[in-house]
């Protein structure tokens, strides 16, 4: 039982009800920062404005899982209200506070280390990243099933990125029966790809590699996919980003390209 915890959830998703859900089953007290627009009603929870007086309370504070922009600004899937972390509010908790999220920007990471906050990164453990990794892949090949006239079976697809989610992408998508090559940089990489019964290449070679191709998928937060080699990609093919924002699609350029 957490009785006597409190936890606060400043912004999140419709991941973090289900958490918010078992820790108010185990009894913890529990606040909630930037859920008024939610439709639903939970049960045992305090909904609050973001306060030093809330924080100071805070024996946890949980983030979404991108903790905060380069700025300090929170996302929430339940307000449109703009919700800033800032040092003034993160200086309000506790010394024995910690702080958890998935992925911390350096923003998070260096005010957290300027005020001496624990900061627990979930998605730096290998388990917590691969059981991650089924749900975001599982979610690509929806997306690719609903905006493509083709099957997945016999597709011509690329990853870009062999990663904990483009591993596991990769592997489903030659379980269903598409033919997969991979773009890879690392030569351990190269060698997995191979392994699993997929074509590797070098990222560097992707513009001669893009030109018969079905459906891309990206996992590198860098513009991997240029405005030149956009040019290469055929018309009927989609684009699936999966990278972390900006996304490795650079599709401002493309736009104008000549």
């Amino acid at each position: 039982m957490l009785t006597g915890l409190h936890i606060v959830f400043l912004g999140g998703d419709a991941r973090h009800l289900e958490i918010i859900r078992s820790f108010t089953d185990l009894d913890a007290n529990v606040a909630v920062i930037g859920f008024e627009d939610l439709h639903e009603q939970l049960h045992e929870v305090h909904y609050s404005k973001l306060t030093k007086e809330v924080l100071r309370k805070a024996d946890i504070l949980i983030l979404p899982v991108v903790g905060t922009d380069d700025h300090g600004r929170v996302e929430s899937s339940f307000s449109a209200e703009t919700l800033l972390l800032n040092k003034e509010y993160m200086s309000s908790l506790p010394k024995h506070a910690k702080v958890y999220t998935g992925i911390a920007k350096s923003y998070l990471k260096n005010l957290c280390a300027e005020l001496g906050i624990d900061l627990i990164e979930l998605f730096s453990r290998d388990d917590v990243a691969i059981f991650n990794s089924i749900p975001t892949a599982e979610g690509a090949l929806m997306m690719a099933i609903q905006h493509t006239d083709i099957t997945i079976h016999g597709s011509r697809c690329m990853v870009l990125g062999l990663g904990r989610i483009g591993l596991t992408l990769a592997g489903m998508l030659h379980r269903l029966g598409a033919r997969v090559k991979a773009g890879v940089q690392k030569p351990e990489e190269f060698a997995r790809a191979w392994e699993m019964g997929i074509e590797p290449f070098n990222t560097k070679d992707l513009y001669d590699e893009g030109v018969n191709v079905d459906i891309i998928f990206n996992t590198v937060p860098a513009h991997i996919l240029s405005s030149r080699v956009l040019t290469r990609i055929p018309h009927h093919a989609i684009i699936i980003d999966l990278a972390s924002k900006p996304g490795g699609t650079d599709l401002a350029k493309r736009l104008f390209a000549p």
